[in-house]
């Protein structure tokens, strides 16, 4: 016990630092994104402190959060430490925080796995309802990875939901591209020259990313209409100023537990599409969010829809990534069919990186207060927001959802 109490005085730049209890500190490790179009970075210097008095340490890669506006001072000022070196990084952290968890497909992430030790534990964007091979590769070094999407949607873990976080950015940019997009501006505007009539904008899908299109089109002054298939979000719509559009189709068990969207039977997109078609057809915007967690996006929107609306008009498809709600969406082009622009980006989140970044470094904050206690990971048997995050530990994939995925491979 007595070593535990000994407090060490340095100094580094000159600045003396009281280190915290031996032995009683988890140290946090913050490498850069190396994921060519990723602009975020997990954890902001604002964020160091409140971790710094739970008792952990902060080291931060040099130039980890340049792209979001982040400098390496601006990381010392607030208590973490700046290490250039990505090994030592790796070598020294106990617990490394990331955006994008790891891709097989990055280029340099081979070589981030190399550095991963056994006993490591990462955090972060793992894609584990498809990326199988992905975490196939993490679970050979032995590590423990824990997966923000699969956050429950519960009272206790709000905070720490990174997936809403990043759907409120999501759904504010893909309105402000289609505003760009347009060859109209979006309000209603009575000048010398006349009047000008509104744009009119349809929402389809009305989860966090499609409330925040619906709230900002109309703070832009669109006139706004949005749809969902479930009946129950029609007063959240009409709350946002937003027209519930009714199409009489029934849907059943649209949510699962966990509360994400449950994808449905062909015959019931068939039926969706064709009563969907009138009132996409007077649309002068449509703006697309309908994602199913690890499947392919169902298509909502036709080539023949398309079609049918006006020249000029534009479609923001922001489920290009899962192949798009769009038939004729291409993932992270925009391309003109049928005099219709069609965007399809990907990657949304990470072309606003500093405020992206501030709300997934308090989610992953808030993350690391609750399964970290007295330096060390928490034993989160019964904890439910443990349980349902922990996809890789030991050496094996431990999730019950994803371990009968990928033997069902």
């Amino acid at each position: 016990m007595f070593f535990e109490q000994v407090f060490s005085f340095v100094l580094q730049g000159g600045s003396p630092i009281w280190l915290r209890p031996l032995g009683r500190f988890m140290i946090i490790g913050v490498p850069k994104e190396i994921t060519a179009d990723e602009n975020r970075v997990a954890l902001i210097p604002q964020m160091v402190p409140n971790l710094a008095k739970a008792g952990m340490e902060v080291l931060v890669e040099s130039g980890a959060g340049d792209r979001a506006g982040f400098s390496d001072s601006a990381y010392n000022d607030k208590g973490a430490k700046v290490l250039r070196s990505r090994k030592e990084l790796f070598s020294s952290a106990n617990l490394i925080v990331k955006v994008c968890g790891f891709s097989v497909d990055a280029k340099n992430d081979p070589a981030d796995l190399n550095l991963m030790k056994p006993d490591l534990a990462v955090i972060g964007f793992f894609d584990p309802l498809s990326a199988f091979g992905a975490l196939e590769k993490l679970a050979s070094r032995k590590i423990t990875a824990f997966a923000m999407e699969l956050m429950p949607r519960i009272t206790r873990a709000q905070s720490m939901d990174a997936l809403s976080s990043m759907a409120t950015i999501v759904g504010y940019k893909a309105t402000l591209l289609a505003a760009q997009a347009l060859p109209k501006i979006f309000p209603m505007l009575m000048t010398a020259a006349g009047t000008v009539a509104p744009a009119r904008v349809l929402v389809v899908g009305a989860g966090v990313a499609g409330l925040q299109a619906i709230a900002t089109a109309k703070r832009l002054g669109a006139v706004v209409k949005a749809y969902d298939l479930r009946p129950e979000v029609k007063e959240q719509i009409e709350s946002l100023g937003a027209t519930f559009v009714e199409l009489p189709v029934e849907a059943k068990d649209t949510s699962d537990s966990g509360g994400y969207a449950k994808e449905m039977d062909e015959s019931f997109y068939k039926k969706q599409r064709e009563l969907m078609a009138c009132v996409v057809s007077e649309s002068d915007v449509v703006i697309t969010t309908a994602v199913i967690p690890g499947k392919k996006a169902p298509i909502l929107i036709t080539s023949q829809m398309v079609k049918g609306m006006l020249n000029g008009s534009v479609i923001v498809d922001i489920a290009a990534e899962r192949g798009g709600n769009c038939e004729l969406t291409e993932a992270g082009k925009s391309v003109v069919k049928e005099g219709v622009t069609i965007m399809g980006p990907t990657n949304i989140a990470s072309s606003v990186p500093n405020h992206a970044s501030q709300m997934y470094s308090k989610n992953i904050s808030s993350f690391l207060l609750h399964i970290i206690k007295d330096g060390k990971l928490i034993d989160g048997a019964d904890d439910e927001i443990f349980k349902n995050t922990l996809v890789i530990q030991g050496g094996e994939i431990v999730h019950p959802l994803i371990k009968k995925l990928v033997s069902a491979k």
